[in-house]
């Protein structure tokens, strides 16, 4: 058994669920620029289902979390640098989240990695951060002319941005400013405004929220106010979308609901998670902050 395999199944053997406080977040680090799986951090999803009354086995949504890497590199055999752009799909029913820094840290110690090839770099990537959330991660590394020349995407439906809302409080999330009417509809909403904080650095989130549903007809300007109240709420990407969707399910009981939110990057890392009560295939093009 090789080096870097032993290491890997060292790394298996060793995790665990820990809290967010345990992780890397908000600590000076070493960056590691040697193969070194053990760097990443797994978080159980279980305390904030908890929070939000669900289990494992109670989800009402399916869905997924999409990583892309902006700052992924290694080293061909004969020690020439390459880059390229990672995709990755963690499942919105995984047993644990992937905590961020740790993430960034892992993908860091690829650099002054030999790799033979782009598709050996994948299956390293798939079984380690499989191993680290508890479910098959899929995963994607392309070159830079083929993102490129997807381009930016631009949003479907209806922005809320420009309506008239009157806001006070930024402290936590407002299900109760959330407002509908009695008229049967089929649309997107979509708002750039939402931003939370990290729950352990406090650091700031942004990103664009997109709701599409069939149902009741959601207020819109009610929904804008709903999303500012998160504006100084503490909570990770997965959980605010979650949050989201579930205060929707409650107040519009619809036929279908689709919660989204496309974050901007921070450390070379943007998040994407999805949820929904549709088996749905996310387009992953990233936004213009994006």
């Amino acid at each position: 058994m090789g080096y870097n395999a032993r290491r890997f199944f060292a790394f298996q053997a060793a995790v665990m669920q820990h809290p967010a406080e345990h992780s890397p977040l908000g600590k000076s680090s070493e960056y590691v620029s040697q193969y070194a799986p053990e760097l990443l951090f797994p978080i159980s999803r279980t305390t904030k289902w908890a929070e939000l009354g669900l289990t494992a086995s109670t989800l009402p949504y399916q869905g997924v979390d999409y990583w892309n890497c902006y700052e992924l590199s290694w080293l061909t055999p004969s020690g020439k640098p390459v880059v390229a752009i990672g995709e990755f799909a963690i499942p919105a029913d995984s047993p644990n989240i992937i905590e961020s820094k740790s993430f960034k840290l892992y993908l860091n110690s690829l650099n002054q990695t030999a790799y033979a090839n782009r598709a050996e770099v994948e299956a390293v990537l798939a079984r380690d951060l499989s191993a680290c959330a508890g479910a098959p991660v899929a995963v994607r590394v392309r070159g830079l002319d083929e993102v490129a020349a997807e381009g930016v995407a631009a949003l479907a439906g209806r922005c809320v941005d420009e309506l008239d809302i009157a806001v006070s409080d930024y402290a936590h999330p407002r299900p109760e400013l959330l407002r509908r009417g009695d008229e049967l509809v089929e649309e997107v909403l979509y708002s750039h405004l939402l931003k939370s904080n990290c729950p352990v650095t406090g650091q700031p989130d942004w990103g664009t929220l997109v709701v599409d549903y069939r149902g009741p007809r959601l207020d819109a300007a009610s929904l804008l106010a709903y999303v500012v109240s998160f504006r100084q709420h503490q909570d990770f990407h997965e959980q605010c979308v979650e949050r989201i969707f579930l205060d929707l399910q409650r107040l519009l009981q619809p036929e279908k609901l689709t919660v989204y939110a496309r974050y901007v990057r921070r450390g070379g890392l943007d998040i994407n998670p999805y949820r929904s009560t549709e088996t749905i295939a996310p387009d992953n093009r990233r936004l213009v902050r994006q």
